[in-house]
């Protein structure tokens, strides 16, 4: 016969193998917990007084129990069962909350905490569910580029170690791609580890681009469930080169084509609104049927004005496609009549004449030993002051760079002419006679005195302005002679005389002189006379001195006399 106690032992493991009985009023209660993270399950029961221990468990698939963990209400003493995945991962507090440190995959589980009494088993389940936010998602395997109306594979969107899965979605400028037939395609899959139980995403998309796609970012990203509900992380941009087909060819001329002038070199550059853009072309140049292929630019050097005209190129696969300009090389000629160094006599007439050629109105400007000119020169009858350098100026004010000038050196010359004058002083004492002479190149003057033909050389000159100077002297002749003025340059001699008189004031001029002496003469006599009247004063007052002291010496021998006569008396 069995004991009471034993079969009180027998009946509490058939009720903890068997157990179903839960407390009224509990339900379903879901801890979540972070992958890695300590997970905390209370025990959600009222302890009862009579308790004699609490156990924990997880239950299988199968619905088989798995113990893990047991703690006595009298010893207070806590026991892990020896289950494999959970050695050393697990903690059993007082009131019963077990905690499991490193949150896996695999516990993700239903777990039942039970508190026995005597005659009873109470049970309340747990059901833990784990979480693992994804990496940041990662655009990769790009294309290099993408062409339009071409449906090509833009790239893979990977998202990896993520539980549960999460799902990927595709955006452009921000906004959600959805697929579309023939031009939207996304493919999704997902791969587990069977380790870590951890899922990568991968989403593949197949785009067919527009030229709208130009600079357009794409991303995507990854949406899946954490403990605290749905989150959302998104990629980095991604812009993708997009490949279009040229649709207009343009052409460029360097320099501009209005600064294009003979001799310069010409660049043509054409160019195709493509990408990428085309590398050749075909230039057709002005009479010529056929092109010529070349890269994006083909030059001309040193270009005449014969090439002016129209330029064209065009794709060399799609000739149609063609693009013009008009090119005009500018040029400019300027003929001068005469030029160079030219010599005429004085009273000739010298016609002038300034040509200008040119590739549109130029404008032109007549210097005069670099002093501009208000109009053209034009000579009916030349004058020494005409001669000098003469430029003849034209520009195209438009065309930088293009100016032409010719110069004219020109010569008057003409043989000496002369005219002599002659101006009296108003003392009468003396003549300037004056020899006007004009004539290129400059004459030699020389003076001479008729008669005695001695050459003066006491003589002054005025500078030499515009073919003429003077030599001029003066003289006070005594008598009347004849002064000859001789001028004389490489073309002839000339000569030219003037009479000039005696001074007609001499006997003005010899009393004049005589009156000085007189003068003269008579301030010397009066000199004298007052210093012999001076002489006998000085010499009349030493005697009558003489005279004064003999007689102021009597008076005191007389007073002297007197005194001894007194005494004697006395």
């Amino acid at each position: 016969m069995e004991s009471k106690g034993a079969s009180s032992c027998r009946l509490l493991f058939c009720l903890l193998i068997s157990a179903t009985v839960f407390r009224p009023g509990l339900g379903w209660y879901t801890v979540n917990s972070a992958y890695g993270d300590t997970i905390i399950i209370p025990c959600r029961l009222d302890v009862p007084q009579n308790l004699m221990f609490g156990k924990w468990k997880y239950e299988k698939p199968d619905g088989s129990p798995v113990f893990i963990a047991f703690r006595s209400s009298t010893k207070k003493s806590v026991q892990y069962d020896d289950v494999p995945e959970y050695k050393d991962r697990l903690n059993l507090s007082e009131n019963y909350t077990l905690s499991i440190s490193n949150a896996r995959i695999s516990d993700e589980k239903r777990f039942v905490c039970m508190l026995v009494t005597e005659d009873n088993v109470f049970e309340a389940p747990t059901i833990v569910k784990v979480f693992k936010q994804p990496s940041k998602p990662e655009i990769v395997s790009k294309a290099l580029f993408l062409e339009t109306e071409q449906l090509k594979k833009l790239g893979d969107c990977i998202s990896e170690d993520s539980y549960p899965d999460g799902n990927i979605t595709w955006y452009r400028n921000g906004k959600v791609l959805h697929p579309l037939e023939g031009a939207v395609v996304i493919i999704f899959k997902k791969e587990m580890d069977p380790v870590t139980q951890l899922y990568t995403m991968t989403s593949t998309l197949e785009y067919k681009t527009t030229k709208a796609d130009i600079q357009m970012p794409f991303t995507c990203s990854v949406t899946y469930y954490g403990p605290s509900g749905q989150k959302t992380i998104h990629s980095e941009q991604a812009v993708f080169d997009i490949y279009y087909p040229t649709e207009q060819v343009t052409i460029q001329v360097l320099p501009p084509k209005n600064a294009i002038k003979e001799g310069d070199n010409i660049t043509l550059k054409c160019l195709g609104n493509g990408n990428p853009p085309p590398e050749e072309f075909l230039f057709y140049l002005p009479g010529q049927p056929e092109g010529i292929r070349s890269s994006n630019t083909y030059t001309l050097t040193d270009v005449r004005r014969n090439a002016t005209g129209d330029y064209k190129c065009s794709l060399i696969d799609k000739k149609s496609m063609i693009a013009s300009t008009a090119i005009t090389v500018h040029y400019l000629d300027l003929s001068l009549n005469p030029s160079g160094e030219v010599t005429r006599q004085i009273g000739d007439a010298l016609p002038v004449s300034c040509t200008i050629s040119a590739s549109r109105n130029a404008t032109v400007v007549w210097m005069k030993d670099n002093i501009r000119l208000r109009s053209s020169p034009s000579f009916s009858s030349l004058h020494y002051q005409d001669a000098g350098n003469y430029v003849c100026e034209t520009a195209l004010q438009e065309v930088e760079g293009l100016k032409k000038r010719e110069s004219l050196t020109l010569i008057v010359e003409g043989k000496p002419q002369i005219k002599m004058t002659k101006k009296t002083d108003p003392s009468g004492l003396s003549k300037t006679i004056i020899c006007h002479v004009e004539g290129f190149p400059k004459p030699a003057i020389q003076w001479t005195i008729t008669g005695s033909g001695s050459v003066i050389n006491q003589t002054e000159e005025s500078p030499y302005i515009n073919g003429r100077y003077y030599s001029k002297i003066i003289i006070s002749p005594e008598e009347n002679v004849t002064l000859t003025c001789t001028a004389e340059n490489q073309l002839e001699r000339t000569v030219n005389s003037l009479n000039v008189s005696a001074n007609e004031n001499r006997e003005k001029v010899n009393d004049q002189a005589k009156l000085i002496v007189g003068i003269v003469v008579g301030l010397l006599l009066a000199a004298l006379v007052a210093g012999v009247v001076y002489w006998l004063y000085m010499k009349k007052s030493k005697t009558a001195s003489k005279h004064v002291n003999k007689d102021l010496g009597n008076m005191e021998e007389n007073k002297k006399l007197e005194e001894n006569n007194h005494k004697t008396e006395a």
